[in-house]
């Protein structure tokens, strides 16, 4: 499916030292050197990538990867050295104070890691505050905000204190409010990295449930792979401020662009991951076919089906047409992982 652009940056840098702009001027770049000799650092170096309307899109990396940085440039938190960001076709660095205080209200939402709630107002209050930094009249505002308090599944806490409340639930309480201006560009920066093993992934199913019903088009920056594998239709792998690869789930663990690449995805179970489309094989030569499997389903779903059976299971697109088969021996491959291809 091709996606409506929403979001792009072209060559994007930053870069922090009293050299900074000088090392940028005209076409040339600076090197390794470059920056080492000038006391720069070099936070985000030559990014580009483009983002689709309605897309869930990771940028993961280790801590000081710049992929923090890089969503500050992209949401203009901070300025960007040299490059270009565009929403929506316009340009971001263009734009004046007044205008990207205006978009930031109405059509970017944030969070952060830390929650950032106003400890003296109630979880109502809390939701309700950027309508009411918009002028929006009580009413409108405590029913739209009762409405995204119910979405996140806080009903019945509205008059709660942040005290009152679990880190999980204060986390709902900050995604509540960062969707109640329902904005366009959803900016979300390590927002389940504090909380417990067992409530990240309570959060993260939540989370994959309100993009289910809000479609919101969504930059989420993480440190773990599992969840960016878990959450993310496109991933950008960053390394020392720059973009190693950008590819779906399954192309990273399938095609890796580099030795580092290929470390983040050596441990993950990838019948969890690879889809049948990704593993089946052209030949639909066979005398006989098992049955008829959807490419969608994961090797982990379809892999004991699979195995039991005598003959090869053809897969299919969601329009029910022959894409390719997958037989015992492939998902075998995939569950020990051995290369399929």
């Amino acid at each position: 499916m091709q996606r409506k652009v929403k979001l792009t940056c072209q060559n994007v840098w930053k870069l922090y030292g009293a050299h900074a702009d000088s090392l940028l001027t005209g076409d040339t770049q600076p090197s390794d050197a470059d920056l080492q000799r000038t006391n720069t650092i070099g936070a985000v170096r030559d990014a580009s990538l483009e983002i689709g309307e309605g897309e869930i899109y990771v940028i993961m990396g280790l801590s000081g990867s710049g992929k923090s940085t890089l969503v500050r440039c992209l949401s203009r938190l901070i300025e960007p050295t040299a490059g270009k960001i565009t929403f929506d076709g316009e340009d971001l660095l263009a734009m004046s104070s007044k205008q990207l205080i205006d978009l930031r209200r109405t059509k970017i939402g944030m969070v952060f890691q830390h929650f950032a709630l106003l400890p003296h107002l109630t979880v109502l209050q809390n939701v309700c505050f950027p309508l009411d930094i918009q002028g929006v009249d009580r009413l409108t505002r405590e029913t739209r905000a009762m409405e995204m308090i119910t979405t996140v599944g806080l009903e019945g806490r509205e008059n709660y204190f942040p005290n009152q409340l679990s880190g999980g639930q204060q986390q709902r309480v900050g995604i509540a409010r960062s969707l109640v201006g329902d904005p366009e560009i959803w900016f979300l920066d390590e927002p389940f990295s504090a909380l417990d093993p067992l409530i990240r992934r309570e959060m993260q199913d939540e989370f994959l449930r309100l993009q289910s019903l809000l479609k919101k088009t969504i930059v989420f920056i993480t440190h773990d792979f599992d969840e960016a594998i878990r959450l993310a239709d496109r991933i950008a792998v960053m390394k020392d401020g720059r973009i190693e690869q950008i590819a779906t789930p399954e192309q990273l663990i399938l095609h890796p662009a580099s030795d580092y690449v290929a470390e983040f995805t050596q441990h993950i179970a990838r019948e969890k991951v690879l889809s049948l489309r990704a593993i089946a094989t052209p030949d639909l030569t066979a005398r006989e076919f098992a049955g008829d499997l959807s490419g969608s389903l994961k090797v982990a779903e379809a892999a004991d089906v699979i195995e039991g059976a005598n003959a090869p299971f053809r897969v299919v697109d969601e329009d029910g047409k022959p894409i390719g088969q997958v037989t015992s021996e492939i998902v075998i491959d995939v569950l020990i992982g051995r290369t399929h291809r």
